[in-house]
């Protein structure tokens, strides 16, 4: 049995090399990945700006979905034939990839592999940033920006499922309605000008007690104003830059929280935890269709370039992932 999996040369080309599969170590197992993923890290990891940790794989690739093929010791809850999705440490752009059991979780019969690769990374970050780090409640109102990417797309169906009033921006019309078919009561567009204000004129002004932020630099302080006192502002992502300049008057006068994360620097524990609540909380909603993932477009694994310059451009719809049965 061979694995396939994707090498980066150069930030600018990929090849496709051939080894054997590892073994999965103890509490992990091999899959047979049939879709991968594919995450804004593995834009930076290419481009050397997000180099893995020194006990991760070095090949990309941080979701996969596929087949149970064997499991280590330990392993007492999966077996091989098992259909899973699976955060992994790395490794997910290729045709075999190793998790921990208790970072995967069952795909049920109506989700496709296609569909369960579009759904770890994104049930994480959501969960840890808006349900853990932002303390979302059911009844208070949380913001999450980037609707329609693929961590914005779950969030707000998380969000709405759990009992949340969700807000969300999105970079058109177009996209603002569709952000808000699944589940946004207000949708502002980013690309039009002063953001604070289509919030004020809604009415939420002032009244967001979480916010997600995917993107950071000038976006900071319009966080910092919209947020109702005593709210909670989760920054992950710097799109918009990796600088802000802040009024830190509004943070004291609000009694803001302001905070932030990134999962590869998760400890497995700490996965493993929230994988767990997920579990319990959201997969039941998976299972019954409330929550739904959203594939804009499956590349070959050897389209992998392609598929990044795809998601470097943000013209897509949800996730993006990697058919990674080669033949």
């Amino acid at each position: 049995m061979d694995r396939r999996y994707i090498e980066f040369t150069t930030p600018e080309s990929a090849q496709l090399v051939t080894d054997n599969p590892p073994d999965p170590a103890r509490g992990e197992v091999l899959i047979a990945v049939r879709h991968a993923g594919i995450n804004r890290a593995d834009l930076l990891q290419r481009l050397g700006l997000y180099p893995p940790p020194d006990d991760a794989s070095p090949i990309p690739g941080l979701e996969v979905a596929g087949e149970v093929i064997t499991v280590g010791e330990d392993c007492t809850h999966l077996k091989a034939g098992d259909r899973v999705c699976a955060l992994t440490h790395g490794g997910g752009y290729a045709t075999h990839a190793i998790a921990r059991e208790d970072h995967c979780l069952v795909l049920p019969d109506a989700i496709t592999t296609e569909q369960g690769a579009a759904l770890p990374e994104a049930l994480l970050t959501v969960w840890y940033n808006v349900f853990e780090r932002g303390r979302l409640a059911t009844g208070e109102t949380v913001l999450i920006h980037g609707g329609s990417s693929g961590i914005g797309s779950i969030g707000v169906q998380m969000a709405k499922t759990m009992g949340a009033t969700v807000l969300s921006t999105a970079g058109s019309g177009e996209r603002a309605n569709t952000v808000s078919e699944l589940g946004a009561s207000f949708v502002a567009n980013h690309r039009e000008d002063n953001l604070a204000e289509q919030f004020t004129e809604a009415g939420y002004a002032g009244k967001i007690d979480v916010i997600l932020d995917i993107a950071g630099g000038d976006l900071m302080q319009v966080n910092l104003d919209l947020a109702a006192s005593d709210g909670r502002i989760v920054c992950i992502g710097v799109m918009r830059g990796m600088l802000s300049e802040i009024n830190l008057a509004t943070l004291f006068m609000k009694r803001l929280t302001l905070t932030g994360s990134t999962l590869r620097r998760l400890e497995t524990a700490e996965r493993a935890r929230c994988f767990s609540a997920i579990r319990e909380h959201i997969w039941p909603h998976i299972i019954a269709g409330n929550i739904r993932p959203i594939v804009d477009t499956a590349y070959p694994l050897t389209a992998v370039l392609e598929a990044h310059e795809h998601m470097r451009l943000g013209t897509h719809f949800g996730k993006l992932v990697l058919d990674c049965q080669v033949e």
